[in-house]
């Protein structure tokens, strides 16, 4: 058994990177908006999805003018991922701005600006299958094809004792794009005015204000970031997945919430860290499961064995892997 385990090890760390990267950029916009407002921004697994819709509608009004065959692909994957990261970003100024603020403005309990968010999720999941049923007929989309070139990497000619291991173009695709957005951002806020100004208003939202800090600036540029990024993300879902359909955003949500919490919420690195290691082990249990029950679970039980490492690290440190322990001043 366990040197079964070790043969599929090449491919699960290639699928499981895959899927940790989209779940570590998707668990930041979670810990942005927690660091700086204390609020669990449920409707971003939904920014998320509506990324994806809209990168493949890019794609398809390419398609229709013949751009898609006419340029290089990687150019049509360029535009196509902007013009999804800024939609989805002044989507999330737009949430921030009409949803949000005017709770903040009340001193409204937490909980309210929880279930609104709930609220958006649900708003934004519906529209979205109104409009992709309205114009094919179909919630359920399939992305014209790109970068699926396959590879293979003869691991086993090197060390016989793995097997070897296939990807797609859009692995290495996904991979670099998501090391780039990850080093920008974490530039962005430790180097930049800007970052400077959103930890100020994380550390102490008054006192920032008192800085001559504009402080509702600071969030919708927060809420640009974070949802501009998830936008982006859903296009890199697309690209390496294919299908969509306008639920994608609901359990991949979930999932990275749970990345973020696992990494210490609030901890941008921490979420980053927490997604791979999340997507890591989703792979690792969906490959072996099977082997290691002896056929009692399968691969459809992936879910409960991440959730299951998740509480047993927050039982022994609640704060999460990163996150730092908060003594409340009474």
């Amino acid at each position: 058994m366990l040197a079964q385990i070790i043969q599929n090890l090449p491919q699960v760390l290639i699928d499981g990177l895959t899927l940790g990267v989209v779940y570590a950029v998707v668990a930041i916009g979670y810990t942005m908006v927690y660091g700086i407002l204390e609020l669990i921004n449920f409707a971003h697994g939904d920014v998320f999805m509506t990324g994806a819709f809209i990168g493949a509608t890019v794609l398809f009004l390419m398609l229709g003018m013949g751009f898609l065959a006419a340029m290089p692909a990687l150019i049509v994957f360029l535009i196509v991922i902007v013009v999804a990261g800024i939609a989805t970003g002044l989507l999330g100024v737009g949430i921030e701005r009409v949803a949000y603020r005017p709770l903040r403005r009340k001193n409204a309990p937490k909980l309210i600006a929880l279930i609104t968010s709930i609220g958006i999720s649900f708003v934004l999941e519906d529209a979205v299958r109104f409009i992709a049923e309205l114009k094919t007929g179909n919630y359920i989309v399939t992305a014209p094809s790109m970068f699926n070139h396959k590879f293979t990497l003869d691991i086993h000619h090197i060390m016989p004792f793995f097997d070897n291991a296939t990807f797609q173009s859009s692995f290495l695709l996904v991979l670099a794009v998501t090391i780039v957005m990850l080093v920008s951002l974490d530039l962005f806020v430790n180097k930049t005015k800007w970052g400077m100004a959103m930890r100020a208003v994380a550390q102490d939202r008054d006192t920032a204000s008192l800085m001559t800090i504009n402080v509702n600036r600071v969030i919708s540029v927060t809420f640009f970031i974070g949802s501009a990024l998830g936008g982006a993300t859903g296009v890199l879902f697309m690209i390496q997945y294919g299908t969509i359909d306008p639920y994608i955003g609901f359990i991949l949500g979930i999932k990275a919430f749970t990345a973020a919490v696992l990494g210490g919420i609030g901890n941008i690195r921490g979420a980053m860290f927490g997604g791979i290691m999340l997507g890591l082990l989703e792979m690792f249990a969906a490959a072996n499961l099977s082997l290691i029950t002896h056929g009692a679970m399968g691969a459809e039980y992936k879910d409960v064995f991440a959730f299951i490492i998740l509480i047993l690290v927050l039982i022994f440190k609640p704060e999460g892997l990163f996150g730092k322990a908060v003594v409340e001043k009474v």
